[in-house]
């Protein structure tokens, strides 16, 4: 399975990228995952929040995978535990399916993208930098694997 994360925004904190990369790099090669960064629309100029989701609504569209399970995050989207993460995966592992995880800006999503989702997910009710989320995302990403493999990383 190759997970594909996209996420609008760019010139992290070096700490971002670091540890997006040191938990992208635990993940074993049969649940890979490779960030996607998604430049974000300017705003101003008469470029309104609206405006400005559709054009990288359209970036993100083109960046989707072909066959991928899209799941969308969103405050409003469903609470899972790692646990249940972990069966999700299970699943998607099992059917072969290639996953497409993709975090908005600063303005949030489009509601197209939001409706061609699989899977609208929550991290938190917290509102959360969108640097932090990429490394939070990842880090449930291997807890989830860690979980299948019954690796100790997690602990209930």
């Amino acid at each position: 399975m190759k997970m594909t994360l996209l996420a609008v925004g760019s010139k992290m904190p070096r700490w971002v990228d670091e540890a997006f990369t040191e938990y992208a790099r635990r993940l074993p090669r049969e649940a890979s995952l490779h960030l996607v960064e998604i430049k974000p629309e300017k705003r101003g100029g008469g470029v309104t929040a609206e405006k400005g989701m559709a054009a990288e609504c359209a970036r993100i569209e083109a960046a989707i995978p072909p066959r991928s399970k899209l799941i969308v995050l969103d405050e409003r989207g469903q609470d899972w535990t790692s646990v249940r993460l972990a069966s999700e995966m299970k699943t998607w592992l099992a059917g072969g399916d290639d996953i497409c995880l993709v975090i908005g800006g600063a303005d949030g999503l489009s509601p197209a993208i939001k409706q061609r989702a699989d899977v609208l997910l929550r991290l938190s009710a917290l509102t959360l930098p969108h640097g932090m989320v990429r490394v939070l995302l990842a880090e449930q990403l291997y807890r989830a694997v860690s979980i299948l493999n019954n690796h100790p990383y997690h602990r209930e």
